[in-house]
């Protein structure tokens, strides 16, 4: 805590505060209970800070990417490109030229005017593009309504009968190069069951494929594997592994790929904020702080719960509070009715388990200038962001 407090004298709040040892323990965990060929791609929309993605490109992570901008960020924190992988519902044709120029691993196709445009673009390139598509297994992953992907009525991939016809079609098309099959269910996902099943659809298609004359080189199960915000009973990666492999024991020729994000970085995170004002009326204690929805927005978006803890708490009684910003809107919360020590102006609170869809989904309304972050990697920390200043706000503005 100690280190906390120093870094917010130096940087200011809110700040965040990432943790690199975190990071590389979670991928190495995950990458060593694989018995078999694995590539385990980072989510880059978890948290695309370079510093944090550099991370586990030195530790020889692939990188799964869902936009232009991403495929940028994965170069600067110098993952290889024949690592990447790049999904996204609405690939632009700019976006897939700049995806083949690079090299990247495959595509994960998402419907068919998508893949339409893929070999377009892959013509006017000369260059095959290496495909994969994503299957939509229509599998309940029962996590958040708004962070499930694997349903018919998502938006997400598509369902066994068209992903045949693609396959075939992208068979017979020379722009074109089968390279595998992808599926991602949701994220934040702390049963086996949901992955079973869809483990299980995968198996199915590619073997299918395979008997009709079209045999893939990898398959991707995607990410969601969750993590323990509040009480929540997380997955142990081994269970998550053994239940791939099973699933896959009688396919050895495939490689076996994963895309996990918020297991990797999110325990890893914290967001430290500076208590402003204390305020008490007849139906609630608030703490105003200067996070805000705007820093982390993932409790007004989905309700959710993140550990709140004071950096150098005074003795007293606690009593319930809520922890909230300055941005005007009701939904600017950090943290309900919370059991909090006595606090005083200018005290630090550390909001934890931030570093998953934090600043990566962090915005300017209110016109409130980002936060910065930093790294702190054996017992050194470093600027990894500066501050936006109001200088900011305004860039690009005519």
């Amino acid at each position: 805590m100690r280190l906390l407090a120093t870094l917010a004298r130096r940087y200011g709040t809110p700040l965040y505060v990432y943790d690199a040892a975190v990071v590389r323990d979670r991928y190495r965990a995950l990458r060593g209970a694989f018995t078999r060929p694995v590539l385990v791609c980072y989510a880059l929309k978890a948290n695309s800070s370079r510093a944090v993605a550099s991370v586990l490109a030195r530790e020889g992570a692939g990188a799964d990417i869902v936009s232009g901008g991403e495929l940028v960020r994965a170069r600067a924190a110098k993952f290889t490109p024949s690592r990447i992988v790049f999904s996204g519902v609405g690939k632009t044709e700019e976006e897939m030229a700049a995806g083949l120029r690079a090299g990247v691993k495959a595509f994960n196709v998402e419907s068919s005017e998508e893949l339409d445009a893929l070999a377009r673009v892959a013509g006017r390139l000369k260059k095959p593009a290496p495909v994969s598509i994503r299957l939509n297994p229509d599998i309940n992953a029962r996590t958040h309504p708004h962070i499930t992907t694997g349903r018919a009525e998502n938006k997400f991939g598509v369902e066994t009968g068209e992903a045949l016809a693609l396959y075939r079609r992208a068979s017979r098309d020379r722009r074109l190069r089968v390279m595998g099959v992808q599926c991602h269910i949701g994220s934040q996902i702390t049963s086996l069951a949901p992955y079973r099943r869809a483990a299980a659809a995968v198996a199915a298609l590619a073997k299918g494929l395979k008997a009709s004359g079209i045999p893939l080189a990898f398959a991707d199960m995607g990410g969601g594997l969750g993590i323990s915000y509040k009480d929540e009973m997380p997955l142990d990666p081994k269970a998550l592994v053994g239940t791939l492999e099973k699933a896959f024991a009688d396919q050895p020729e495939l490689e076996l790929l994963v895309e996990p994000g918020r297991y990797l970085v999110a325990d890893a995170g914290l967001l430290l904020t500076t208590v402003l004002y204390r305020k008490q009326t007849s139906k609630r204690r608030f703490v105003i702080v200067d996070g805000a929805m705007t820093d982390l927005p993932r409790p007004a978006l989905y309700n959710a719960w993140h550990p709140v803890e004071v950096v150098s708490p005074r003795r007293g009684k606690k009593t319930m509070a809520d922890v909230v910003g300055p941005v005007c809107e009701s939904g600017d919360f950090l943290a309900r009715q919370r059991p909090l020590p006595p606090l005083e102006r200018g005290d630090l609170l550390a909001v934890l388990k931030a570093g998953a869809y934090g600043f990566a989904m962090s915005s300017q309304y209110n016109s409130r200038p980002r936060a910065a972050e930093v790294l702190v990697d054996g017992g050194k920390a470093r600027l990894a962001r500066r501050r936006e200043t109001h200088a900011d706000l305004t860039r690009g503005e005519l």
